[in-house]
């Protein structure tokens, strides 16, 4: 199993980012999607959900109208765009996996989003 995120770096506010994340050896299509964050000195905290057929996305009240998650079930692939980036959005970003009925779950090794001028 690998959720392998890719994306991250350095922007100016303002600016923009996107992460990817890419499945391998599970059914991705059976598996909510998260994007985490986790700043230094913070907890990792649910940045944005989608649904396992991309129908339904939740976010946290940080993100709202400026990132937004999406999945392709055919790429077994996630995305997060990140827009109006702000300096406190600076975290690595983790890619997770999770199937509700059987609370199994998978993370990504994270990918470092600096938002610095």
């Amino acid at each position: 199993v690998q959720l392998v995120e890719s994306g991250g770096g350095l922007v100016q506010p303002g600016g923009s980012l996107r992460l990817s994340c890419a499945a391998s050896g599970f059914t991705f299509s059976n598996y909510v999607m998260n994007w985490y964050r986790q700043a230094p000195g913070k907890e990792r905290e649910l940045v944005a959900t989608v649904t396992i057929a991309g129908r339904s996305r939740n976010y946290a009240d940080s993100v709202k109208g400026r990132f937004t998650i999406s999945r392709d079930n055919a790429k077994n692939t996630v995305y997060l765009q990140m827009n109006s980036l702000k300096p406190e959005d600076t975290a690595v970003y983790y890619c997770h996996a999770r199937r509700a009925l059987y609370g199994d779950d998978y993370w990504g090794q994270g990918t470092q989003v600096t938002v610095s001028s």
